[in-house]
């Protein structure tokens, strides 16, 4: 697909700035896809899409003025029918499930990498084309199994996510930011399990990191958490 028209347009509504930035480049490169504008509000997001139809909402669900879910509903209230993959995190999933009449039809567990996104556009993509062609029960059956992955894809082998919002809960308490050591120490875990997690969340595009001197030998790298919730 290398038309625009063609492609998937997608609307990214999600609050803090640097993520935004970040999943509006993640959606551009996934072929088939456009992202078509961004959002930090529930009232921007209706705003951008009375001016731009788009097909898919990657949807933050905690906005600044309004639930994510409740703005789904309101869209369909007003006429809007964009599908929604819900940007959420684990305490959320209830909800998300609750939304399935609202148009969830994928959700993203926060923080998360280009790769876990791209597992879900792909599988939405297709999910997309067959609905478009589905003219019976077993088509429709076909279009709703393309969405359902075959194993938890929202964290790399070895990332639980009770951990993960554990350490991401000890770098976003600290202004200073954290080493690996540091992270260990606070979370109870090992160095070498502590220094995967960071790393993870620095390729999430949620923390960042740099070299610590003034210690002996070698600088020591120290982490920080760059966005907001």
């Amino acid at each position: 697909m290398t038309s625009s028209e063609k492609a998937i347009r997608v609307l990214v509504v999600e609050d803090d700035p640097v993520a935004a930035d970040a999943h509006v480049l993640y959606v551009g490169r996934v072929p088939g896809f456009v992202a078509v504008g961004k959002a930090h509000s529930g009232a921007e997001a209706r705003r951008a899409l009375d001016r731009t139809p788009v097909d898919l909402l990657l949807l933050d669900l905690h906005l600044p003025d309004v639930h994510g879910l409740q703005l789904a509903r309101s869209l369909r209230t007003a006429g809007h029918h964009a599908d929604v993959i819900a940007v959420t995190s684990a305490r959320d999933l209830a909800v998300v499930r609750e939304g399935v009449s609202l148009g969830v039809v994928q959700y993203v567990l926060k923080p998360f990498t280009f790769a876990t996104l791209r597992d879900r556009l792909v599988r939405y993509a297709e999910f997309h084309a067959a609905v478009g062609e589905a003219s019976g029960q077993d088509e429709v059956d076909r279009a709703l199994a393309a969405l359902r992955a075959p194993g938890p894809a929202a964290l790399p082998k070895g990332l639980s996510a009770p951990t993960l919002e554990r350490v991401t809960v000890a770098l976003r308490d600290s202004a200073e930011g954290l080493t690996a050591a540091g992270v260990a120490e606070t979370v109870g875990i090992s160095r070498i399990t502590a220094r995967r997690y960071l790393e993870h969340l620095v390729e999430a595009g949620r923390a960042a990191r740099r070299p610590q001197y003034g210690t002996v030998g070698r600088p020591e790298l120290q982490y920080r958490w760059v966005t907001a919730q």
